[in-house]
Parts: structure tokens; sequence; C-alpha cells
């Protein structure tokens, strides 16, 4: 299979397993008024070995510094973050208090992110999109090729990576049209 858009309603290629998608997790309210606070937040430039993104990121919880490789406390889940922490764990099957990461990312219109897995000091993955939606896209190599599947996150929706989806498949998100949000909540793996 060279690449296939998933059709949720049977007749495309089957998810990975391990991965789960959710549409409407999040009301529009609920959306409107997170999209509210982000503009409080102290988002950076996402900077990876020198190499400057098109999206600004802040972490709470948990941070991972990509010069030391490890994870370090961060500034603690904001309050108003914590009933979409709610909603994520039991879209998960998950306590709350199982996912200490928080990441909010801000994408502008044409930025992207590569191809990747989460550093292995995460466990389960939860994402919540809003405001616009994305492809999403995962591959893992199969032989000499690559078995692919998209989904289209819908603005509100979740998707979750555990197992298989986590660890044997890559994803990433090609250039949005226009601005979007995410909010990547995560298990941490123990030692």
């Amino acid at each position: 299979m060279t690449g296939s858009q998933l059709d949720l309603f049977g007749s495309g290629p089957s998810l990975p397993a391990g991965f789960r998608y959710q549409p409407g997790l999040v009301s529009p309210g609920e959306e409107r008024c997170l999209i509210e606070r982000f503009s409080e937040l102290p988002f950076r430039e996402f900077e990876f070995r020198g190499y400057v993104g098109r999206r600004r990121t802040v972490s709470f919880g948990w941070e991972y510094d990509f010069s030391t490789e490890q994870v370090r406390p961060a500034e603690r889940i904001p309050d108003f973050l914590l009933p979409l922490r709610e909603q994520a764990a039991t879209f998960a099957g998950l306590a709350a208090s199982d996912l200490p990461h928080a990441l909010v990312t801000e994408y502008q219109s044409g930025a992207a992110i590569g191809w990747h897995k989460d550093k292995g000091v995460f466990g389960d993955v939860v994402g919540i999109s809003l405001l616009a939606p994305c492809v999403f896209r995962l591959r893992r190599r199969k032989g000499d090729t690559w078995e692919r599947v998209s989904v289209t996150a819908e603005p509100r929706s979740a998707y979750l990576l555990r197992g298989s989806a986590r660890v044997e498949w890559e994803h990433s998100i090609p250039a949005v049209r226009s601005l979007r949000y995410s909010v990547t909540f995560r298990t941490l793996r123990s030692p």
C-alpha cells in the first residue's frame, strides 16, 4: 500500500493497532475558550539541533530537552487545561494523573512536522486538534516499501497512539493551510 486516506466508514485501509481516533471530543464552546487562553501562554519557537521550525510550543508538567536528550520538570499544567486532560484521559482509558505532560503547539499557515516517533521517555500519546483540520499521516517500513495510512484530524477531534501505533509507526503532519493548535498529553515511561 503506497498511501491511502482512511475511510472512517470501513472501506479504506485499516488503522494501525493501538491507534484510535474520535471526532468531536471537545465542544465548539470549549474550543473557543481554549483558543482564547492560548494567547496567554509563553510560546517559543521550536528548535531542534539548530533548526527553527515554523511552529511554536510550550510544555507543562515535563519538558523534553533535545540538547541533553532527557526529560526535565516544567511549569505545572495550567488549571484551564485540566478539564481537557480529563477528557483526553477518559478517551484513552487512563486516569488524568497518568498524563503528567502537556504540550501546546501553534501551527501557523504553512507549518508542518516531519516524520518522527515521539521520544522514548514518553508512553501513550493523546493529541487534540483545534481550530483547523490537518492530515495526520502514519507510516512504517514493510520490507523495501512503506505502509501508509492518513487520517484527517478534524477540529476538536482526538487521537491516541499506543502499542504498535506508538512504537512501530512514524507520524507526520504536512503543512497546514490555516492557524491550527494541538494539545498533546503523554504518559511517562518508567526508567
